[in-house]
């Protein structure tokens, strides 16, 4: 520390901030840049082929409503319950409270950036002994004896001052650090994109597993009304002698087992309302949906070329933008090889009394640098690096792996779909067999010329080969949801929020900081 005087220069922390900035802006950031490793894409889906009653929609021509796909079912209700999703869907929100978690996190690593400034205000009162001596004189039995008697000092000190210490980060250790956390709090932002078409496609799968329900119960009705009337002919017939009791209770038999498979359909149905109310963040007693019907048309979904899939699907942006988070901890790793210089200064008075604090004698400052340099570590620092690079290769796999499930998952959705609407087609041509079948079955019994087992099978089978053609509207319309989040349902990674405007949280920091911002 240096004393100043009146003629000693004057010192301000801005001729600190001036000098440095151009030292800090010559850092460089050690480590590999970021290049997207590719992947695995195929230039059209195998499955992408016509199919009759059923075809895909141009992708040139259409799209899916961007984040509002189940739009595209023209149902108002499941358009008032998926609205639900996004507000109130507890998991919804824990992704949303983790991605503003990231995003905080940026604004913590960011601050090592800046000087560190901190402020001191002390006082200080101190006794001492000086050696200053006091006569006096002693008498003692008649004679006077002089003497000198030791004195204490009192001083007052007080003290104001300020300190400051600032990382230069010349190496780039930090902005790596903050390249890392801005990446991750975008991937988190995927993430919770994920998270919302997940739970809404889970809402619309439930919602339409409901609709089967009804469907089917409504079906099961119809057959119920139809075996009402069986019975009572063949009651009728037993009163009048011309049937015997067997005939009576096997059509007795089939009305009571239909009644129980329409009744057992509420089960269910229950169970699917109460999972979409949690779904909507609501509690199971607070919904009661009413009956409808599982819709008869499915909607042509826009189908994109593979190569789209890295840009709609948000758990391929996550698994990609973390890629560059961990290729970042790569660069961070190595800046543990280099000097860390850091700079120091501070500014003080120190004086008494008070009002003379501020006088140019008492002004002290100093300014300082240092480097620190790790000699020996025994390899820390090397495996350090290694353990970096091993996990970005493990995010180089995930990413790979994450596309290939994705292009599996469209290329399953769209095999099924293609043949369950050539077997929708073959299934409609059973039931109206089978229901002609019946219809003959009973108009021969009604004639006496077959017995009521016969009528029995035929509406048995009847009623089996239209539960079936139910079952494969179901299967059709779940897969069609199925393929929507397959695409990504809608989203698209320009939905996700920019390295740029992640960075302008706080406007001091330099530009030359920000230079990379995509």
């Amino acid at each position: 520390m240096a004393p100043s005087s009146s003629s000693s220069p004057r010192f301000h922390f801005r001729h600190l901030g001036a000098l440095l900035l151009p030292v800090l802006a010559a850092g460089c950031m050690v480590g590999p840049d970021y290049k997207r490793p590719s992947a695995v894409i195929s230039p059209t889906f195998k499955e992408l082929r016509p199919a009759p009653g059923w075809h895909y929609a141009n992708p040139q021509m259409a799209e899916l409503p961007k984040g509002a796909w189940w739009r595209i079912y023209n149902d108002p209700l499941l358009n008032q319950f998926e609205a639900q999703v996004e507000i109130n869907n507890q998991n919804v929100l824990q992704y949303e409270a983790r991605y503003r978690n990231a995003r905080a996190a940026i604004n913590a690593i960011r601050a090592q950036l800046y000087p560190t400034l901190s402020g001191s205000l002390s006082f200080n009162r101190q006794s001492s002994g000086r050696g200053s001596r006091s006569s006096g004189t002693i008498i003692n039995y008649g004679s006077s004896t002089t003497s000198s008697v030791a004195s204490n000092s009192t001083e007052n000190t007080y003290a104001q001052g300020l300190n400051a210490s600032w990382d230069l980060d010349l190496w780039g250790r930090i902005r790596r650090q903050i390249q890392a956390q801005v990446t991750e709090a975008q991937a988190s932002a995927a993430d919770l994109a994920n998270a919302k078409l997940s739970y809404q496609a889970q809402l619309a799968t439930a919602y339409f597993n409901l609709r089967y329900q009804d469907s089917l119960h409504d079906m099961l009705e119809r057959n119920v009304a139809f075996y009402e009337r069986s019975y009572q002919i063949t009651k009728n017939q037993y009163e009048a002698g011309t049937t015997d009791p067997t005939t009576l209770m096997q059509a007795k038999t089939q009305l009571e087992q239909t009644r129980a498979q329409a009744i057992a359909t509420d089960a269910a149905r229950a169970q699917y309302e109460h999972a979409i109310a949690t779904l909507m963040g609501k509690a199971p007693a607070d919904l009661s949906i009413p009956r409808g019907a599982l819709p008869m048309a499915i909607p042509p979904v826009p189908v994109a070329l593979p190569a789209a899939l890295l840009q709609r699907r948000p758990d391929i942006a996550a698994a990609e933008r973390r890629m560059e988070e961990y290729n970042a901890q790569i660069g961070t790793a190595i800046a543990a090889f280099y000097p860390d210089v850091k700079l120091t200064a501070s500014y003080s008075y120190s004086g008494d009394p008070i009002g003379s604090l501020v006088q140019v004698a008492n002004r002290i400052w100093s300014l300082g640098a240092s480097a620190t340099e790790t000699l020996f570590e025994g390899g820390a620092r090397t495996a350090a690096v290694r353990e970096a690079n091993t996990n970005y290769d493990a995010y180089v796999a995930t990413y790979r792996q994450t596309v290939l499930t994705a292009l599996q998952a469209v290329e399953d959705q769209l095999a099924n779909l293609r043949v369950l609407s050539d077997q929708a087609q073959q299934q409609a041509i059973a039931v109206e067999s089978a229901n002609r079948a019946a219809t003959i079955a009973f108009n021969q019994y009604m004639a006496g010329t077959a017995i009521y087992t016969t009528v029995i099978t035929a509406e048995v089978t009847a009623l089996s080969n239209a539960e079936t053609s139910l079952q494969i509207q179901q299967s059709r319309i779940l897969d069609s949801v199925s393929l929507i989040e397959a695409l990504g349902g809608g989203w698209d990674a320009t939905s996700l929020p920019s390295k740029n405007s992640m960075q302008q949280d706080n406007p001091l920091l330099p530009s030359f900081i920000q230079k990379d911002k995509n």
